[in-house]
């Protein structure tokens, strides 16, 4: 998966966002530990739990 130079999430980043989520964090919690928006934390989440990364775009 190639990352753009702007993205604020490596694929380090997502899979951090996703153990935070898993392990009791809230969803707004993990979103601004890494520093996006409550809907990006919730868009690759989603992707997360429907196949992992290479669902992304």
């Amino acid at each position: 998966m190639n990352v753009h130079k702007n993205a604020r999430l490596t694929l380090a980043g997502r899979a951090l966002l996703a153990e935070r989520v898993a392990g009791g964090w809230p969803v707004t919690a993990a979103a601004l530990a890494a520093a996006v928006s409550t809907w990006t934390a919730h868009a690759w989440l989603q992707r997360h739990w429907q196949g992992g990364e290479r669902q992304a775009p």
